[in-house]
């Protein structure tokens, strides 16, 4: 079994097609066929369907896929760490991140990191909370900022980077826009737009309202904190929002008001795998993280 059949086999497990895979590669459409041919020959098992010009994965096919992609991460992650020990101020850092920091508070960081060490790169991933957390467990990114911090995962290791208010955001015209502060039990009757189900913002709010005794009606929802803002903008209903998404401006024709009995808040932080070492370029960002939020609650 040569390392090229595995780079094959999954790069036409991903395009379902030999010759888009092929392409994809930069190679004839005929070595990726003879090599598919050779591997399923070796395992003495049909790892494709093929149906016309496009294959789809067997059974067999689609487990020894997941092998695949977990051997081949290996191998990169080895390049990965080699390269970073000879210079970690060149390294990579995967990073995952939800919409409600994608504004402010992963820019912020990135941009003061940047100061100090111009030449790491970054690449970015955005989710869901469940997807990031199973994203740093599996290895598709090296770490996440998330909020709330999770805890009693004996995979992850999470540090709290600071503590954050959620806000309530109005449409300029609704009865209660001109309070200075608002009781959350007085938005039981109100249409929401928050994030689906899966999403720790959701949780967060759905158990703030579960304590003051009713359930949020929930009039629309989104995956994106600017498409939530503009349906607020748009009159359509009222979100709670995290105030750091709002630091830059809020929406015209809109007001946050803050929210008092009780007070709504999330743990900010930033997750690591628990099982393995940080690469040095990324133990170099990780513990900026925690020295840059340290400063800033120092200063203010």
């Amino acid at each position: 079994m040569e390392l090229r059949q595995l780079i094959y086999f999954k790069e036409v497990a991903k395009l379902e097609h030999v010759t888009e895979a092929a392409n994809a590669m930069h190679v004839a459409q005929s070595a990726v066929s003879r090599q598919i041919f050779n591997l399923e020959s070796e395992l003495g098992v049909d790892l494709f369907i093929r149906e016309g010009r496009n294959v789809h994965l067997t059974p067999i096919g689609k487990l020894f896929l997941k092998h695949v992609e977990n051997a081949l991460n290996v191998l990169e992650e080895a390049k990965r760490e080699v390269r970073e020990y000879l210079d970690p101020e060149q390294g990579t850092v995967q990073i995952g991140f939800p919409s409600s920091m994608a504004n402010y508070t992963l820019p912020t960081t990135i941009s003061a990191f940047r100061e100090e060490h111009p030449l790491v790169k970054f690449k970015f991933r955005q989710g869901s909370y469940h997807y990031l957390i199973d994203a740093v467990v599996s290895g598709k990114v090296d770490m996440a900022l998330i909020g709330p911090v999770p805890r009693n995962n004996p995979k992850l290791k999470g540090e709290i980077l600071f503590l954050e208010n959620i806000v309530v955001l109005l449409p300029v015209d609704h009865p209660l826009a001109e309070r200075t502060e608002i009781q959350l039990n007085q938005l039981r009757n109100e249409g929401f737009v928050l994030f689906p189900p899966g999403f720790g913002l959701r949780e967060i709010i759905e158990n703030a309202c579960l304590q003051q005794g009713f359930t949020p009606n929930v009039s629309f929802e989104g995956k994106d904190i600017d498409g939530i803002k503009g349906l607020v903008s748009a009159g359509l209903g009222i979100t709670l929002i995290p105030e750091m998404a709002l630091s830059d401006s809020i929406p015209r024709g809109t007001v946050k008001i803050p929210i008092i009995e009780p007070e709504v808040t999330r743990t900010v932080g930033i997750i690591i795998p628990s099982e393995r070492q940080l690469l040095p370029t990324e133990k170099i960002f990780y513990e900026f993280l925690k020295g840059f939020f340290k400063k800033l609650d120092d200063y203010y």
